[in-house]
Order: C-alpha cells, then sequence, then structure tokens
C-alpha cells in the first residue's frame, strides 16, 4: 500500500492540506491570527505600545504615549499611597481596643483597592515598553518618596515630632 507520494514504506512526507475557505475574511473582516497584532516579547522602545486596552495609547501618536506614561506613574504613585495607608490602618487596631468590623471592612477594601492597583501597573509593565517601565519604576519612587520618606512636611526642615507621620513604625516601649 503507498501512502499520498506514492512511498510504499509510508514515512514519507505528506504535502500540507490547503487552508480552510474563511467565511470571516470574504465578509470584510481580518483573519483571526492577524486581529491581534505583534505583541513584543521583548522590550522595545517607542510611542507604538498597547497598553492595558486595546488600542490604548496605540497607534494615536505620541501625545497619547505621554498621557499613558503619567496614567502609569499615578497608579504607581497612589499604590505607594495605599501602602501607607493600609500599615496606618492597620497599626490603629494595634491599641489592644478589638478592632470592628467597620474598621476591618475599611482595612481590606484599602487593601484590594492597593493589589488592584499594583497588578494594573504589573500588567502595564508587560507591555515590555521601556518608557512604561521607567514610568512605573519612578511613579513607585515618588509614591514612596511622599508617602514613606522623610522628606514629608516637616521631616526635611529637622522639626519632626512623630516619627510615624513619616511612615516610619513607632518604637514601642514595650518591645526592646
Amino acid at each position: 500500500m503507498r501512502d499520498m507520494n506514492g512511498d510504499a514504506g509510508g514515512m514519507g512526507v505528506m504535502p500540507m492540506p490547503p487552508p480552510p475557505a474563511d467565511h470571516a475574511a470574504t465578509k470584510g473582516a481580518a483573519p483571526p491570527h492577524t486581529m491581534m497584532g505583534m505583541m513584543h516579547m521583548t522590550f522595545f522602545w517607542g510611542d507604538r505600545a498597547v497598553v492595558l486596552f486595546p488600542g490604548w495609547p496605540g497607534e494615536r501618536g505620541a501625545g497619547m504615549y505621554l498621557l499613558c506614561l503619567l496614567f502609569v506613574l499615578a497608579l504607581a504613585a497612589l499604590t505607594e499611597a495605599l501602602a501607607l495607608l493600609s500599615r496606618r490602618l492597620a497599626r490603629r487596631g494595634e491599641d489592644g481596643a478589638p478592632a470592628t468590623a467597620a474598621s476591618a471592612a475599611l482595612l481590606t477594601a484599602v487593601h484590594a483597592a492597593r493589589m488592584g492597583m499594583a497588578y494594573l501597573v504589573m500588567l502595564a509593565v508587560m507591555s515590555f515598553n521601556v518608557g512604561i517601565l521607567l514610568a512605573a519604576v519612578a511613579g513607585h519612587a515618588v509614591g514612596f518618596l511622599f508617602a514613606r520618606s522623610r522628606v514629608r512636611t516637616g521631616a526635611a526642615r529637622g522639626n519632626v515630632t512623630s516619627p510615624e507621620l513619616c511612615g516610619v513604625p513607632p518604637s514601642h516601649p514595650s518591645k526592646p
């Protein structure tokens, strides 16, 4: 018995079947393999990136790309600010009094919002655009600078009265 190529051993190379007629292409839609476009798997530099949402900023030019960079920067900075808020809310319950359901719910909501924003920053960085990566790192740095460093109000002038105001946990006299 012979295969399609006439080989008797059955180990010959079979020709590829013709592609099926794509009924979507005949209706004016793009074939499925070209709808997604090119997705970068290595870091690249350019203002033609797709970040978080399909087509955004995409081919809309440098202005939308800059807006996207500012959005990612602000998202990362807000993530750091929510980290500080979460720590402060958690510290309120450390005074020995039992936590109320409302304070637990508020702490949970702040944590969920912080994690959601952190994941959005991560997904933005997964666009593999170097500008987006730099904006995310700069946003986390700016957020840390304003939310948890000693550069905030009063600390730069040397009149810090409470280290807790600068994101430094208070030292407990009972704990060494």
